[in-house]
């Protein structure tokens, strides 16, 4: 498979051997109990931790460009992200982007000018996942991104994830919330002690 995701026998510490293929346009939802693999996985995708196994992403290795490289493609959405300037919009690459998707998100532009500090959790939360889109990465990595959120701004989150599936883009999401999965996804890959069972909805 050229298009779309290729995950094979993907391992670190803590996650037994992992493998997956995910189209273009589909999201699988990765669920489980606090503990069970869900950010080890994610984050052993992004390779942002020491890991073993094969990726492929659009015909596209992983083990043929570096980290950095990788990660362009490869976006990892932590659940709480951080936040190193004074100012909000000296986060941002993308801003104009980043505005209209912050705009989706129900955030207005003056909150670019604002004191990062003035933020609330789920402002971050919403304003981290606009980081992310704005750079357009063919594959997302999004671990809780509407765990802070009320129902109104996560239905706005998801409709945006929508829009980005239709688009072409894979979505590799890790929630605990049972409705959203059924609502986003087409399979759901569960962990338990770092064991993984792929599972159609």
């Amino acid at each position: 498979m050229l298009d779309g995701l290729v995950i094979e026998n993907l391992t670190r510490p803590g996650l037994h051997p992992t493998s997956l293929r995910v189209g273009k346009g589909k999201c699988v939802v990765i669920h489980g109990p606090s503990g069970s693999g869900k950010s080890l996985f994610l984050r052993a995708v992004a390779d942002l931790d020491p890991n073993n196994g094969h990726i492929a992403l659009n015909g596209e290795t992983r083990a043929m460009m570096s980290a950095p490289e990788w990660r362009k493609k490869a976006a990892y959405l932590q659940p709480e992200s951080a936040w190193w300037h004074d100012i909000v919009g000296a986060h941002f690459t993308h801003l104009p982007a980043a505005k209209t998707l912050a705009e989706a998100f129900g955030l207005y532009e003056p909150i670019f000018d604002w004191p990062t500090s003035r933020l609330s959790t789920g402002e971050r939360q919403r304003l981290s996942l606009a980081m992310v889109l704005a750079s357009k990465p063919p594959l997302l990595l999004l671990d809780e991104p509407t765990s802070a959120l009320d129902p109104e701004n996560t239905k706005a989150v998801e409709l945006e994830l929508q829009k980005q599936l239709a688009g072409g883009s894979i979505i590799l999401m890790a929630t605990h919330d049972r409705a959203q999965m059924y609502r986003m996804a087409s399979d759901s890959l569960t962990f338990c002690s770092g064991k993984s069972t792929m599972e159609k909805l």
